[in-house]
């Protein structure tokens, strides 16, 4: 809250110029209003009397007054509040719907013991992870909407206007919460009470139940960061479906320099992330609560053996080759005699508005995107691991990091260090990490009550040797794949951004001034637009089925040390070799029911 208030004084504009643009854009800035403005508004005072006087009329339910309209800031922000979680709750029913769709061919086969070592990453669903928001937004307006007219494409007035944003919105959430329960589902089949469980004829629908029960509690946390997500990151689609939300209120009052507006926003984003990470803790805690408490669980990450992966080198060689063709034009080249031509021979993908290659320029800024994008994931990978090994230093970190939608964000960070390249990288990176702590969080928590830790520890290992041999195995692997899930989401962030004008300015041929650039022209020439999401699809493919390779690896047999320390007596011994369907050697009984929670 401290950073919003000081968002007027980071700003390189005058704040009481922007109020006075964002009051009548047309009245002359003289230097007595601008003088006034600031008397009426206390920007004399500074920011901390600001806030003080602001926290204090919160205090007797005052929000204060907006500093454009006049008008009380409370009422229109629990308006528009109910608005985003209207829009919320369709798009995690629409989100729910997509997983379930996505790891139902794994639990039709797990439930009947017929799951292989691994199942194939769907491309399907890495495509549609992989589309931007605000572009299948843009799609489905001007198709179903506008088009066909099959449902109305702007404004809020009903349960109809909810369909077409709760799309744009739950259908890429959904494909990347799919792939992570589809990533969870078959250790859980091959845990012993399922093996137990198949071998007394209980019903296949039941075991599917108990085994989505068993994964659900690791994918909680992160499904309480799509929530808030969906409400305070949904800024581009209610800009696009012009619904009165609170991503849009909040990106306004930010852009307008509008503080008190500003502020209350983000602390009901606040508020609604903290409340919607204690829920997701209580509910885990509900689902396992007493295996977590008597150590009873069996870990879902299993060494299994290399598959050899066609699709990452199909769709790697894809995206090199687009950039190879790309890279010898130019990109900034005009030719006004050629605008908006369709595909040819001398132009592959067409050319936009200004005749410009379309090729040549997805393929300079597939570089300048790429690189960042990598960067930011790898420093999210980093920084979500060593905080999520420590869960009460990050839980809370989390909620708040969280409640930061990437927009406001990179207003902050561009009001610090200026519009440029980098400013939405480290609007993102900011964010980036949170989803990643939460999901080491969630492993680290259920690793520490397997039953095979138990064991280790009871043997003499220290705390150093069931970090690195034990908990950092089982939760690296799954964690990485998981950020691999999420580099096209931070690609399409850095476009989203480069969309709403935050990032690159024009001519850079960047991917989200690509997208901005070629929509208001979707209709007329299609190839603007389809080309440079169909690399960014690309991208995601590319990414969930080379995220599918990451495995914990084997254990190598070591011969047993005469000496017998305490950390080699647990690693001495040669592990049994597991095969993917049969469980891990039992150290605790096996539970008397088979549809025992885990």
């Amino acid at each position: 809250m401290c950073g919003i208030g000081l968002l007027p004084w980071l700003s390189r504009t005058d704040p009481a110029l922007t109020v006075l643009r964002a009051r009548s854009a047309e009245r002359d800035p003289t230097p007595e209003t601008l003088r006034a403005i600031r008397d009426q508004l206390g920007l004399g005072d500074g920011p901390l009397p600001l806030l003080g006087r602001w926290l204090g009329g919160l205090l007797r339910g005052d929000a204060g007054t907006s500093w454009v309209s006049g008008t009380d800031v409370l009422p229109a922000a629990v308006q528009a509040l109910a608005v985003s979680l209207l829009l919320m709750a369709g798009a995690l029913a629409v989100a729910v719907a997509t997983a379930a769709a996505v790891c139902a061919r794994t639990l039709w086969l797990g439930s009947r013991r017929r799951l292989g070592d691994r199942t194939p990453g769907g491309t399907a669903t890495a495509v549609l992870a992989a589309l931007p928001e605000f572009l299948l937004a843009s799609v489905l307006a001007s198709v179903i909407g506008v088009q066909l007219g099959w449902l109305p494409a702007l404004g809020w007035y009903g349960p109809q206007w909810m369909v077409l944003p709760s799309l744009a919105l739950g259908l890429p959430a959904g494909a990347v919460l799919g792939r992570m329960l589809d990533d969870m589902l078959p250790g859980a089949f091959a845990e012993p009470w399922a093996l137990a469980a198949a071998a007394r004829g209980v019903p296949p629908k039941s075991v599917a139940r108990q085994a989505l029960r068993r994964c659900v509690p690791g994918l909680l946390p992160n499904l309480g960061l799509f929530v808030v997500g969906l409400t305070g990151g949904s800024v581009a689609i209610e800009q696009i479906f012009d619904i009165p939300g609170l991503g849009r209120l909040t990106l306004r009052a930010a852009l307008a320099q509008d503080l008190p507006v500003l502020q209350t926003g983000t602390l009901a984003l606040v508020l609604l992330a903290a409340a919607a990470g204690i829920l997701a803790r209580l509910t885990a805690r509900w689902l396992i609560g007493p295996a977590l408490r008597d150590g009873a669980l069996h870990s879902l990450h299993r060494p299994t053996p290399p598959a050899p992966r066609v699709l990452p080198l199909l769709y790697g060689a894809l995206l090199i080759g687009v950039i190879a063709l790309g890279l010898p034009r130019d990109p900034l080249a005009l030719n006004t005699g050629a605008k908006l031509q369709a595909p040819s021979a001398a132009h592959p993908f067409g050319t936009d508005a200004l005749g410009r290659d379309l090729l040549a320029r997805i393929a300079h800024g597939a570089l300048n995107t790429l690189a960042i994008a990598l960067a930011v994931s790898v420093a999210a990978l980093v920084a979500g691991v060593l905080l999520g090994l420590l869960p009460r230093l990050s839980a809370p970190l989390v909620d708040t990091v969280n409640a930061v939608p990437p927009v406001l964000a990179g207003l902050l960070v561009t009001g610090i260090a200026g519009s440029g390249p980098w400013t939405p990288a480290l609007a993102v990176a900011i964010v980036a990490w949170s989803p990643l702590a939460t999901h080491t969080s969630a492993l680290l928590q259920q690793e520490r009550a397997t039953t095979h830790l138990t064991a280790t520890r009871a043997l003499g290992a220290g705390p150093w040797y069931l970090l690195w041999h034990e908990l950092l195995p089982a939760i690296l692997p799954p964690v990485t794949r998981h950020a691999l899930l999420r580099l096209p989401g931070i690609a399409l962030s850095l476009a989203a951004l480069g969309f709403l004008g935050l990032g690159s300015q024009p001519p850079s041929p960047e991917w989200g001034l690509l997208l901005a650039e070629n929509q208001p022209y979707a209709e007329r020439a299609p190839w603007a637009v389809l080309f440079p999401a169909a690399v960014l699809a690309l991208l995601g493919a590319l990414a969930v089925t080379a995220a599918g390779g990451i495995r914990l690896p084997r254990r190598r047999k070591r011969p047993a040390d005469p000496a017998g320390t305490p950390g080699d007596a647990v690693s001495a011994g040669p592990e049994p070799e597991r095969q993917p369907n049969h469980p891990a050697p039992l150290l605790t009984p096996v539970p008397a029911s088979p549809t025992e929670t885990p």
